[in-house]
């Protein structure tokens, strides 16, 4: 029986196959498969020099560019494991993600270095593997990315990877507080990217606009599902989202494909009236995902991209796609995700007990698919809660029509959505509570306009202490990454917090509170 191929070695299939096609492009730059290949070669063998081994972890900070498919294709190949690291992150957090997967080596953009500089100091990766990538002086010892990637061999790397091999350590955010590495191996990524080329229809001529951080499961997936298939890659290579610009991208590229949230989507709306003229005929399929998107939200993309089918899908980080909604589908079952993608086991959603739930109860979400994550990083404790024999749940609430349809309830109990980034209250509770003036935080996400939720913090302070909310949201703001901020605050009195008869916090009934104009609310002072 023949092998999975791994994402590396699809890679030189299509160079092989087609390689004075395009294969990747950026704003500025575009490179065939054969380009592509023989760089992502140089760059394996590079890191392989260094002293990396198989399995050894390589982390990544840096906004979207070209060098993201280079980097993912180069560990596919040497045998070692990327871990993308969110650049909204501050320094902090970096540290515990760097320390906590113990990264024998780090990649950082120019614009980046600020935080990396900051926890430098008893970092355990020493400056002889740290790479600079961009324009500009890098810090003292540090290689330069092209510098390695010129004095390296163009020859495949001399490391044998197998399908079960790890490739990618994703970090998510848990209920914990902390983050959590979610494994990805290649075995896993092959047979997504395999059921994403099914489940959309892509064909070799199709080319993907990645527009969603590079660091992030969604391009990831994507990045997998193009390389896999023979198709073109593009990266949106803007460290914040342009609207206009995006626009005039998709109206003057080949890009036939492109997943973004709903607030994408609205400002690229809001933003339609000066791009009239142009023709985005080309786009055949868009995706939203990440957070549910109104109805005359989706009614206006889909007149504004008139040969594009609409597509809307639910997963995570850990189980990769679970539910599908078809551009056929989007009005007659508003308001749910969909069905089962192909290649996967029925959805259960089961009580507390364990028991599948009748259709039209609530019940905790579980998925089997041959391509859910391998567990997280040396938590297998935490492993063993995710899992119910093959079945994997990453917490969220759900409810199965009578015609299989699911309707999500809860995101990842108290997760919250703002701007398609996945903010976790824990986290920035624990956070808020180190303040001395804090005894207790309750952080929920409020209606928002513009982003679909804000982080809002509800704050008990000490006995005598006075704080306002300006000082609050100033004191976290270099201890927290921007999007989980909070960028509003109640100061309550603590019989003013809904808990239940155990003490638990009860954030949705909090959360109805204080979305209304009459809800519990003190002076701030």
């Amino acid at each position: 029986m023949g092998a999975l191929l791994t994402l590396g070695q699809m890679l030189s299939v299509q160079a092989r196959l087609q390689g004075e096609r395009i294969g990747a492009r950026d704003l500025e730059r575009h490179m065939t498969f054969r380009q592509w290949e023989a760089r992502a070669n140089r760059l394996a063998n590079a890191l392989l020099g260094l002293g990396l081994a198989k399995g050894d972890r390589v982390a990544v900070l840096a906004y979207n560019r070209i060098e993201w498919v280079e980097i993912y294709a180069a560990t596919a190949k040497a045998g070692l494991v990327a871990v993308p690291i969110n650049f909204r992150l501050v320094g902090p957090e970096i540290r515990f993600i760097l320390e906590n997967s113990e990264a024998a080596a780090l990649i950082v953009e120019a614009p980046l270095l600020g935080p990396v500089e900051e926890i430098a100091p008893g970092l355990r990766i020493g400056p002889e593997r740290c790479i600079h990538l961009g324009a500009g002086p890098a810090p003292a010892g540090w290689c330069r990315y092209e510098g390695l990637i010129e004095a390296a061999s163009e020859a495949a790397p001399p490391i044998e990877v197998l399908p079960e091999d790890p490739w990618c350590l994703m970090y998510t955010s848990g209920t914990t507080g902390n983050p959590k590495g979610a494994i990805r191996g290649h075995r896993g990524m092959a047979m997504l990217a395999m059921m994403t080329r099914v489940e959309f229809g892509l064909r070799r001529r199709d080319e993907a606009l990645l527009v969603m951080p590079m660091c992030h499961a969604n391009s990831l997936n994507f990045f997998s599902a193009f390389l896999y298939g023979g198709s073109a890659i593009g990266v949106f290579s803007r460290p914040s989202f342009d609207p206009v610009l995006c626009l005039r991208t998709l109206a003057g590229t080949g890009a036939t494909f492109t997943s973004l949230v709903p607030t994408h989507y609205e400002m690229m709306l809001d933003s339609r009236t000066a791009l009239e003229a142009r023709d985005f005929a080309r786009v055949e399929k868009l995706l939203v995902s990440s957070a549910p998107a109104r109805a005359e939200t989706k009614r206006a993309v889909m007149e504004m991209f008139p040969n594009s089918g609409l597509f809307e899908l639910y997963g995570s980080t850990e189980a990769g796609w679970v539910t599908m909604l078809h551009p056929d589908e989007q009005f007659d079952q508003l308001g749910t995700v969909g069905r089962e993608v192909v290649g996967s086991a029925p959805i259960r959603l089961l009580d507390e007990a364990g028991r599948e739930v009748p259709d039209g109860e609530p019940g905790e979400l579980h998925s089997c698919s041959p391509y859910a994550f391998d567990g997280y990083w040396r938590l297998p404790e935490k492993t063993a809660e995710a899992y119910r024999g093959d079945y994997l749940t990453v917490g969220d609430v759900a409810m199965r029509g009578p015609d299989g349809y699911i309707r999500l309830l809860d995101r990842k109990k108290n997760m919250i959505i703002t701007g398609g980034e996945n903010v976790y209250p824990s986290e920035v509770e624990a956070l808020l509570a180190s303040h001395p003036a804090v005894r207790d935080a309750i952080v929920i996400g409020l209606p928002d306009a513009r982003w679909g939720e804000r982080v809002h913090a509800a704050v008990v302070l000490r006995e005598g202490a006075s704080l306002t909310e300006a000082a609050l949201l100033d004191w976290s703001r270099p201890r927290l990454a921007g999007y989980k901020r909070p960028r509003s605050v109640s100061f309550l009195r603590d019989e003013q917090v809904p808990r239940n008869a155990t003490g638990k916090v009860l954030h949705r009934v909090l959360k109805t509170q204080l979305a209304t104009e009459d809800g519990p609310r003190q002076d701030k002072g």
